[in-house]
């Protein structure tokens, strides 16, 4: 197994959020972003796909991060609220569905790519995510 070093435990704790962009064994370029994950049980972050599964809006923004509130990241669109640390929906929208992610490992503080299905490509968000003027929401959400 191939890892690479993403980040620092420290940097996606400070930040709220972290975004990378991988290359599937399709050739696809897909983008993730790193959570923290208050739970003893698991891992202390999570990387999940930078999309909500009802709609395509992506749920962490250059201009804004990702919305985490009380351990769940928000949708900027229908306020669906996703685990951060399972991925799971139990509201909105998107209820009854579960964030895609990517295989990561932690070790002395530092983040690491683990998953052979993909290979990392870079930090942050794509290029072409700048030219998107958001989401044209239908919720009342103040973020």
């Amino acid at each position: 197994m191939v890892r690479y070093r993403l980040t620092d435990l420290k940097t996606v704790r400070e930040e709220g959020a972290w975004p990378f962009r991988v290359r599937d064994q399709h050739g696809n370029d897909e983008a993730f972003f790193l959570v923290p994950c208050e739970n003893p049980d698991g891992p202390p972050v999570r990387a999940w796909y930078n999309s909500c599964t009802h709609e395509a809006q992506r749920l962490y923004r250059d201009e804004i991060g990702a919305v985490i509130r009380d351990g769940g990241i928000v949708c900027p669109k229908h306020g669906s609220i996703f685990d951060a640390c399972s991925g799971e929906c139990a509201n909105g929208e998107a209820a009854g569905t579960t964030l895609p992610s990517v295989e990561i490992a932690v070790e002395n503080d530092q983040v690491y790519l683990a998953d052979d299905d993909v290979r990392f490509l870079a930090a942050g968000t794509a290029p072409d995510d700048d030219d998107d003027d958001g989401p044209s929401s239908t919720s009342h959400l103040q973020l």
